[in-house]
């Protein structure tokens, strides 16, 4: 049992840091496309 709790832990922590990795790309793509939306910035 104790095989399994640890194999819990492992996969709960894989899947926070795919979410948290997946957060941060989803911010900076935020970002990034904010800067292309301001009409007065454009020639």
């Amino acid at each position: 049992m104790a095989f399994f709790t640890s194999a819990i832990d492992t996969l709960k922590i894989l899947v926070i840091a795919l979410g948290a990795g997946l957060g941060a790309w989803g911010v900076i793509n935020l970002l990034e496309g904010y800067g292309n939306d301001n009409r007065a910035t454009r020639s």
